[in-house]
């Protein structure tokens, strides 16, 4: 970055402040700065699969982005996510959106993210009520995408499925994925 990180807490206004920069991965966690390597050829090119698949199936009014910016929590203690693909109403705001226009969160899990995009990402986005979550897991023997969506009130996500070859859904909306094909060989 072009200016020192901040050492302390930050809020929704001190992440606005920060300066672009495509370095790294950053994310906001409780408030702390969070940096990552930015993501490897393979996260990349099947983050990019993903949603050449999914962009001709999206309903009238919704868009795919990815690697955009959601605010999960505003308060005191901010959370700002970057998952890796979002589906959002295509009316959502210009720099990062808020989770009452997110349908859909994707997670491509990654050499030390498992924990995180299996366990806190997955707990605070049902938590901010974010309907979908899907988590693409490109580790041998074959690629998969697990599908959740929210349960009872309190009981966050609840897996429907988990697919290798072709995942087909009808919720959101339909959709039909060639699972295989995010690692072309």
């Amino acid at each position: 970055m072009a200016t020192p990180l901040p050492r302390g807490l930050m809020t929704l206004a001190d992440w606005e402040a920060l300066p672009e920069d495509n370095s790294a991965h950053y994310e906001l966690q409780e408030g702390v700065l969070v940096a990552s390597p930015r993501p490897a050829k393979p996260h990349q090119r099947a983050m990019f699969l993903l949603a050449m698949q999914i962009h001709p199936q999206l309903p009238e009014g919704w868009l795919h982005l990815e690697d955009f910016e959601v605010v999960v929590r505003s308060g005191p203690l901010p959370i700002v996510r970057a998952p890796d693909l979002v589906i959002v109403r295509s009316d959502c705001g210009h720099a990062r959106a808020q989770v009452d226009e997110v349908l859909l969160v994707v997670e491509i899990i990654s050499p030390g993210s498992r924990n995180v995009d299996t366990h806190l990402k997955a707990f605070e986005y049902a938590e901010a009520g974010i309907p979908h979550y899907w988590l693409v897991d490109l580790d041998p023997p074959v690629p998969t995408i697990t599908v959740f969506g929210l349960g009872a009130p309190g009981d966050g996500y609840v897996e429907s499925q988990t697919a290798s070859g072709v995942l087909v859904v009808e919720e959101p909306f339909p959709l039909r994925v060639d699972v295989a094909a995010l690692t072309p060989g």
